[in-house]
């Protein structure tokens, strides 16, 4: 158990400054009949590392470049994603080539059109986008029929799926986007090492000047409690607001308060100014999260028709995946508690860890610098 533990701590400590957000791409389409209209948004920086787009070399990718390679964009995007309907191919063509800003930089924009040859009851999407390069990419499918939306994600383990028609029902959105709330969580490091460096010291106390073990496992748990339903009412709050348009806050600056977020709840471990009532501190730096999920939620493009059911799914499976990560977490901490090893090596060493990684990113995403 010690050494799970210690394990887990170094892997997210040594996460890419990137982490938060992985490589990915967004694929609408919108089935009408036996025609589908799509629209593709793919990472500048991604199509610059697979066909190369930057023609002098000097760091910038401009609009002229882009345009140069516009040909070359369509081939490479097209070549690796097949649309059918039942058995039969649909072939798709490129109607306009346009840029736009994510949550995480410029994008290369295409708009096509597909022709199937009759109806489309079924749908089968064959993605292979940058697999062959980047193994942790995925691509966003947003599916829209009838009114009714589906999300999927496709990966190298799930590179062909299917979508009946039929099937795009209110439930089938509610699931869709807990299962993207639940995978923003395992691959948004700064949230889990936020969570975490709160966690940390929920199985011990601060007394003479030192970190002692808690004598039973209910105060423990009720300040896991306490603390995962302040951060979880907190990122709730702004989540909606942002995603409603209430509020709007620019990317650079969210994502450097949560990096920061995660530096100073990390920092209270080792220096305790803060030793009782970390709720609060949850719930302050969950009002900033909330912003950092909102912004992978209306990237991945939500349902005007189904807002609130998007909302709620995504909600859903953040919290799932929260839980998930506590019941792990607080059984084995407890029974480490009384012992040298989780005091110096997990709280001490895990929480510098997460310092030195947070920090990383503090840096990068204030000053837009790459440091690894």
């Amino acid at each position: 158990m010690m050494r799970l533990l210690a394990l887990m701590l170094l892997a997210l400590a040594a996460a890419p400054a990137a982490a938060h957000k992985p490589s990915d791409s967004y694929l609408a389409l919108q089935v009408d009949g036996a025609q589908i209209e799509g629209q593709w948004d793919l990472a500048l920086r991604d199509l610059d590392f697979a066909i190369g787009l930057d023609a002098n070399s000097d760091g910038e990718i401009t609009w002229g470049e882009v345009k140069a390679r516009q040909p070359d964009i369509a081939a490479y995007a097209l070549a690796r994603l097949a649309l059918r309907s039942e058995t039969t191919a649909c072939p798709a063509s490129v109607t306009a080539h346009l840029v736009d800003d994510h949550s995480d930089g410029a994008y290369a924009v295409l708009r096509f059109v597909a022709t199937c040859s009759g109806a489309i009851a079924e749908l089968e999407v064959d993605y292979s986008l940058l697999f062959e390069l980047d193994p942790q990419h995925r691509g966003l499918l947003r599916l829209e029929h009838a009114g009714a939306t589906r999300t999927a994600a496709f990966s190298p383990e799930r590179s062909r799926q299917h979508f009946a028609m039929a099937e795009l029902s209110g439930w089938h959105q509610l699931r869709d986007y807990g299962r993207e709330g639940v995978w923003h969580i395992w691959v948004g490091f700064d949230h889990i090492l936020f969570l975490l460096s709160l966690l940390l010291p929920a199985v011990l106390k601060y007394a003479n000047g030192r970190w002692e073990a808690v004598d039973a496992f209910a105060p423990a748990l009720w300040d896991v409690c306490k603390i995962v339903t302040a951060f979880t009412v907190a990122h709730s709050i702004t989540l909606g607001l942002a995603t409603l348009d209430v509020v709007s806050l620019p990317s650079r600056l969210v994502e450097s308060a949560i990096a920061a977020s995660v530096v100073l709840a990390a920092l209270n471990n080792l220096f305790p100014v803060i030793r009782r009532g970390r709720w609060a501190v949850a719930f302050f730096f969950g009002l900033v999260h909330g912003f950092g999920f909102a912004a992978v939620l209306n990237d991945l493009g939500l349902p005007q028709g189904a807002l609130a059911l998007a909302l709620v799914g995504f909600n859903l499976g953040v919290e799932v995946a929260q839980l998930a990560i506590v019941a792990v977490f607080l059984p084995v901490a407890f029974l480490l508690a009384r012992t040298a090893f989780y005091r110096r090596a997990i709280l001490v060493g895990g929480s510098a860890l997460i310092v030195l990684a947070a920090g990383t990113w503090l840096a990068e995403r204030a000053l837009d610098v790459r440091l690894l």
